[in-house]
């Protein structure tokens, strides 16, 4: 019996700081001290507060350390786990009182306004030990549905409980599911799309890292709802820890029957195999996936038909991603009036994010739907850093649009997000502020969706490379107001008229800051200025003569000798030779420095 239990976030985020190596060390160093019949250590998925990793958690007193270094390890192990003294200069301040107690980590400010579903176990369990996950109700759910519920009676229960698809559509999981049960077929297929490709979001990727029996145990039980014996769970193989936990899951479920054949001494069999992506964002549509892992090129398929009629290889199919799938077999456990009392009218439960951009903490929540923008940004977010003012916020990546300061208490769920020309998407929020130029964020999105389209749909092809066209033009000072207007049109005509939804979505980004920012635009293309000093082919470096000292820093700083001057006089900056770098800016100790 272990008197402590030391957790160490194995997440991508950590692992990438050097959590690995932590882990090894703790080892070592409780061998050392003799410690290793009395202290576990735990490898588990992301906890959420990735702007503060390493993470390590000590149990039995909770003591939450964070960007613990490999050189911290021996005093850990000294002062804590030998003499029970808190390491305080390691403690996230958050759970420090003033009077210097520490006290719980839901209640510090990141944490206290979430709600864990679908991140239940992330942090808490080592996924790759299934009987950890058991041991927090894991596969209850399914023995449940096996033994007491029939197909009709899971689907009712989703249908009840108001759970919408989390990957960025929206659509009622449980109709979903009833619309791929009542079309009889000799087989049928359960899909899970991991392909979570918008920039900024890993939502998907930290459930598989931290908990990827819930998805496999959710999958089965859409397998017993709607009659399908195979499962694939599509991931993309940018993601080798979650393959590599999935690997593992799958075949301690397979060695524990809870996949494969008669599960729970059952008549129902169902298995699940993998297929890496190798990452287009176009598998990311639904009909694309399905081809991809058919073998084909990862192209998106005219609807109808659609997946529940005429899916995979030509059968019924049910595609959720990874989010809706967490929250599956506690919607069982707990029943569909659980679910259905957080949230909104018609946006049921919680809602998982990644939260990125100017926010002081970055990292994954999970919110009940219905929490303001402001409180998600300036509560648990910790609010933007270096005292600058919100912007805007990007949500559903590529395929989403911004939501500006005007609309900062806006309560985020569905309908409202599309009501104001943005959406949830499968839940990246990047957070912007006064220095980002929404234009340059329109043409980084647009960027994005140009490389990444499959090219089968001439709107989609053609339309977006030339919207990219106008937009490079207005960056650069060069675009009239004519070419605004063409911009627009060209959004309208890309939204009606191409294939897929990815392609149909492209147009957001440009759509939400013309209608919020025309402002912008209108100061590029008339000014031929950049209003947030961004776009450098509109952007000029000078030096104040009368707060310039001499001191000669900027001129040494600079990349390109474009600064001269002597000792004790003002310097110059050569417009020609300037690459507007700004490491003269960042340098100058004086305040001399300026964009104009």
């Amino acid at each position: 019996m272990y008197r402590s239990h030391v957790l160490v976030c194995g997440g991508t985020g950590c692992t990438s700081s050097g959590s690995q190596q932590i882990m090894e060390a703790l080892k070592a160093e409780i061998a050392k001290n003799d410690l290793t019949e009395e202290v576990s250590v735990v490898q588990t998925g992301c906890h959420g507060l990735c702007a503060l990793g390493p993470i390590m958690i000590i149990y039995p007193d909770a003591t939450f350390y964070s960007m613990v270094k490999v050189e911290d390890i021996p005093e850990i192990v000294a002062e804590h786990l030998l003499k029970g003294r808190v390491v305080t200069r390691l403690l996230y301040n958050e759970t420090v009182t003033p009077a210097g107690s520490v006290k719980a980590l839901i209640d510090t400010d990141f944490y206290k306004k979430q709600h864990r579903i679908a991140l239940r176990n992330c942090g808490i369990i080592n996924p790759e030990v299934i009987e950890e996950y058991i041991g927090t109700g894991g596969y209850e759910a399914l023995g449940k549905v096996l033994t007491e519920m029939t197909p009709d009676d899971v689907i009712q229960c989703l249908l009840d409980s108001g759970l919408r698809g989390r990957g960025g559509g929206g659509f009622p999981t449980g109709l979903k599911w009833k619309l791929a049960k009542q079309n009889d077929a000799d087989q049928k297929y359960v899909c899970c799309n991991a392909d979570e490709g918008d920039p900024g979001a890993f939502m998907d990727r930290s459930v598989l890292e931290g908990d990827p029996h819930a998805v496999l145990e959710a999958m089965a039980i859409a397998g017993y709802a709607i009659g399908a014996s195979q499962g694939y769970i599509y991931v993309r193989a940018e993601y080798p820890i979650a393959v590599e936990r999935l690997k593992i899951a799958i075949n301690q479920a397979r060695e524990m029957e809870l996949l494969g054949n008669n599960i729970f001494g059952s008549d129902f069999s169902f298995d699940i195999d993998l297929r890496l992506g190798a990452g287009a964002f176009v598998c990311g549509e639904e009909t694309a996936l399905m081809t991809s892992i058919e073998g084909n090129r990862g192209e998106p398929r005219p609807r109808p038909p659609f997946p529940a009629q005429k899916g995979l290889f030509g059968k019924p199919t049910i595609l959720n991603n990874v989010e809706t799938y967490a929250n599956i077999p506690q919607i069982i456990l707990h029943g569909a009036q659980w679910f259905a009392s957080m949230g909104t009218e018609k946006s049921k439960g919680t809602k998982v994010f990644a939260l990125g951009g100017k926010i002081h903490n970055t990292g994954l929540v999970e919110i009940p739907m219905g929490t303001t923008l402001r409180e998600v940004i300036e509560e648990i977010g910790g609010g933007i850093p270096n005292g600058k003012k919100f912007k805007a916020a990007q949500t559903g990546g590529p395929s989403g649009g911004c939501i500006p300061a005007e609309h900062f208490d806006i309560p985020i769920d569905y309908d409202n997000l599309i009501s104001i020309g943005s959406m949830m998407g499968s839940g990246g929020l990047i957070v912007m502020d006064e220095d980002d130029c929404m234009v340059d964020i329109a043409k980084f999105f647009l960027e994005f969706t140009v490389e990444e389209s499959c090219g089968k749909c001439t709107p989609c092809r053609v339309g977006t490379k030339r919207m990219l066209e106008i937009l490079t033009k207005i960056t650069k000072g060069q675009a009239t107001m004519e070419d605004l207007d063409k911009l627009e049109e060209l959004c309208y005509y890309i939204k009606d008229n191409s294939l897929c939804g990815l392609g149909q979505t492209a147009p957001n980004p440009v759509l939400s800051t013309l209608r919020y920012f025309r402002d912008e635009y209108e100061a590029h293309i008339k000014e031929k200025r950049c209003p947030a000093g961004v776009c450098k082919a509109l952007l000029s470096y000078r030096i104040d003569a009368d707060k310039c000292r001499g001191c000669t820093l900027c001129a040494r700083n600079c990349p390109n000798n474009a600064i001269s001057g002597t000792v004790r006089n003002p310097h110059v900056i050569d417009q020609d030779k300037c690459i507007k770098c700004g490491a003269c800016m960042e340098k100058c100790k004086f305040g001399a420095i300026y964009k104009k």
